[in-house]
């Protein structure tokens, strides 16, 4: 049991204990029993008063709790408040009409109870009555004094012996009830009587005695009392029995007459007296009667109507809670509370609703739980998804239904070299250096919409050229779009600048095996023929002809010598041989082939820095040999021009931050002119060259021989590095070419030595 239903029954068992008491008060006085009334009216009343008192003070609790509820502004406060009121007005509005009706119909009525002609009729009713008796009474008397008489008129021996048959025959006379001869002591010396057997008339008093001596004859009316009985009424007379004789030593005798009053003159009797007797007591306490007939009424109305406020209390708040709780459910659902909610124990609508509403909140909580399982579903495929676009190497772009950014991932920001992701929520157009791009790629989506072509009905495909704000590059991007749900655009790209490079070097390739093939095979016929016409002509010509013949010859086998050399250097471009890796130390090799250029170092256009604790890494010695001859070369034509020339060979290691080998690193730096942006762009390519006598293969066969051993090439224009004990002013633009390798040798691997180079070797011709 609750401790709201412990208070419930036990306002409930004094609000019965209560009632009980008023039905026992009213019904006292409906059954006229006066004398239970005045006894038991004080504690009924106080009983009354303290239940009057105690309903007040728990309906006092109940409105200070409500009010307070009200106050603090929980939630169901005023509707309990409302609903309390309406049941108040309900049980007081008719207990104050009825009390108003029933106090004036008291009021009137306690008055009319005391009307004269009332008090008149019973005044008559009572002299009537009192006469009757009273005839009655003296009717008996005479008739008692005339039979004493005759018994005195009798001889003196009858008079000392009375028979029983003359006293009987005396009570038949008078039709008296007994008869009896009573001593002077007031003892029965003969009796008659019809109901008597044994049993003797009850003794007179001594008083009755002597006023019968005195007055010869007394009656009296006995069995009227308050507390007598109805039907026990009777008339008792006494006569003096004169004595004849002179005789000092008899006695005194009397005799005593006793006749019944009629049961039903007695029963009225008795009524007429006490109702008399009563409203003479009433008559005189008038008012105190009307303000206790006012009080119990009063008690009653008290009773009633803080009865009537408890029940409404109690109703409202039964009523209210099944409310309350679905008011408090639906309050903790919108808060997203979607536990399970407390039911409302009744078989009445409400009582369904609430069941109603926690099967529902029920529903909603398994509903959320899958919607939260499928969230986390969508979820987890969304962060697989994204993990798979952070690790595609293509750029990938998602465009909303307004054309703005929504989605990059990095591999977009690497190829572009921009930082998309600041830019989301804004148009492409709007990245510093892709406008041109992004208006290409809006033209491009706009006409796949308007008219595909054949295979593009899902998907198109096309490659731009991009030139980046950055480095002042230029990418080939292969661009993939498709349209998307609600009108987004899905856009992914990779760089295949490197795959057109490498499609065009392949292609340089077989151009030079063919030139290769098909030029140097008619080149030896020209020159033998050439230098035999020289020795069969030139003995028969003299002079000025001879001469000419000479230069002509000469200038035929110079051109076709040229011719084989770049045959030549076509044929090995053509056919590098696969690199043969192996541990190799760098520093050791930079050193022997910058041996070939001591001059350079003497005359201080070369320097050499380089680095401490490099590890071996993995390499070709002949193909890095040639890789290093290019790049030195290259870097000592580009400074042949100027005043001061400088060339700087550098070697370093590229470290992590945890301090690991990320990559071994050969640079090649020079203050010379630099590289033209169109040679910048395709450096890489064969034939690309500013030398007016070079052939453009050396950029060309280093980026062959890195990609054969997995290493980076890339060319800049830097300000050149000054060198060591050089000024600060002797740092000045020029180009840098950097080759980083990333294949290292095990730390137990053994390192092949390079071999020394050739006293009086040169490097070669590019």
């Amino acid at each position: 049991m609750t401790k709201a239903n412990r208070w419930a029954w036990i306002i409930s068992l004094v609000a019965i204990t209560g009632a009980v008491l008023v039905l026992s008060f009213l019904l006292s006085i409906a059954t006229n029993n006066r004398a239970f009334y005045e006894r038991h009216y004080p504690w009924l009343f106080w009983v009354n008063v303290t239940v009057a008192g105690f309903l007040v003070l728990v309906i006092g609790i109940a409105a200070v709790r409500l009010l307070v509820r009200v106050q603090r502004g929980k939630f169901g406060s005023r509707m309990l408040l409302k609903l309390a009121a309406i049941f108040a007005l309900v049980g007081v509005l008719p207990g104050v009409l009825i009390y108003t009706v029933s106090y004036q119909f008291v009021s009137r009525s306690i008055e009319s109870w005391f009307d004269v002609k009332v008090e008149g009729a019973l005044d008559a009713g009572l002299n009537l009555g009192r006469g009757t008796l009273d005839t009655m009474v003296n009717d008996l008397a005479n008739k008692t004094r005339i039979a004493a008489e005759r018994l005195a008129d009798r001889p003196s021996s009858e008079q000392r012996d009375i028979a029983p048959l003359a006293l009987e025959r005396l009570r038949e006379q008078l039709s008296a009830q007994d008869v009896a001869i009573v001593g002077a002591g007031g003892q029965i010396i003969l009796s008659a009587g019809s109901a008597t057997g044994s049993l003797l008339p009850d003794r007179p008093s001594g008083l009755l005695l002597r006023n019968a001596r005195t007055t010869r004859v007394v009656s009296q009316l006995e069995g009227l009392e308050d507390d007598a009985q109805p039907g026990g009424a009777r008339i008792r007379a006494l006569a003096f029995i004169p004595s004849t004789n002179f005789v000092l030593a008899q006695q005194d005798r009397y005799l005593m007459v006793t006749q019944p009053l009629p049961a039903a003159l007695s029963t009225n009797a008795l009524a007429v007296q006490s109702a008399y007797r009563e409203y003479q007591q009433r008559a005189l306490g008038r008012e105190g009667l009307r303000k206790m007939y006012i009080g119990t009424l009063t008690l009653t109305l008290i009773l009633a109507v803080f009865g009537a406020l408890l029940l409404a209390v109690t109703l409202s708040n039964q009523l209210a809670r099944p409310l309350l709780l679905l008011a408090q459910g639906v309050r903790e659902v919108a808060q997203g509370d979607l536990s399970a909610k407390p039911v409302f124990a009744s078989r009445d609508e409400l009582g369904g609703l609430t069941r109603s509403f926690a099967d529902m909140t029920e529903q909603l909580s398994e509903a959320r739980v899958m919607v939260e399982r499928s969230v986390a579903q969508v979820e987890s495929a969304r962060s697989n998804l994204q993990t798979i676009l952070d690790n595609l190497t293509a750029g990938v772009i998602v465009f909303d239904r307004e054309g703005a950014i929504d989605t990059v991932n990095p591999g977009a920001t690497r190829i572009l070299k921009l930082p998309l992701s600041a830019y989301r929520g804004r148009r492409l157009e709007e990245v510093p250096g892709l406008e041109a791009f992004a208006q290409s790629i809006q033209q491009r989506f706009e006409l796949h919409a308007a008219s595909p072509e054949a295979g593009e009905r899902d998907q198109w495909q096309d490659s731009f050229e991009l030139q980046t704000a950055s480095d002042r590059d230029t990418l080939t991007l292969l661009v993939r779009g498709a349209a998307m749900p609600q009108h987004a655009r899905l856009m992914v790209f990779d760089d295949i600048t490197e795959v057109v490079s490498a499609q065009r070097s392949a292609a340089w390739s077989e151009v030079a095996r063919r030139l290769a093939h098909e030029i140097k095979n008619p080149l030896t016929p020209i020159q033998l023929s050439a230098e035999r016409m020289q020795q069969k002509l030139e003995p028969k010509l003299e002079g000025t002809d001879q001469a000419m013949l000479v230069r002509s010859v000469g200038t035929i086998v110079a051109q076709v010598q040229a011719m084989k050399t770049l045959v030549n250097e076509f044929r090995d471009y053509a056919r590098l041989p696969a690199a043969q890796l192996r541990p190799l130390d760098l520093n050791a090799l930079v050193r022997e082939v910058l041996q070939l250029y001591a001059a350079a170092q003497e005359s201080g256009v070369l320097h050499c820095e380089l680095g401490q604790g490099l590890p071996a890494i993995l390499g070709d010695g002949s193909q890095l040999r040639q890789v290093i001859h290019n790049l030195v070369q290259n870097a000592l034509d580009a400074v042949a021009d100027k005043p001061v020339g400088r060339v700087l060979v550098r070697t370093e290691v590229a470290r992590t931050e945890s301090g690991d080998v990320r990559a071994v690193r050969l640079q090649v730096v020079d203050n010379g002119p630099g590289f033209a942006d169109k040679v910048l762009k395709r450096a890489f390519e064969p034939y690309v060259t500013t030398k007016s006598k070079g052939t453009g293969l050396g950029l060309a066969v280093v980026k062959k021989i890195a990609d054969e051993h997995g290493a980076r090439v890339r060319l800049a224009n830097v300000s050149a590095p000054r060198s060591e004990g050089e000024p600060t002013e002797a740092a000045v633009a020029g180009a840098q070419v950097s080759l980083s390798f990333a294949k290292f040798a095990p730390a137990d691997a053994a390192v092949s030595a390079p071999q020394a180079a050739a006293p009086g070797a040169q490097a070669p011709a590019h």
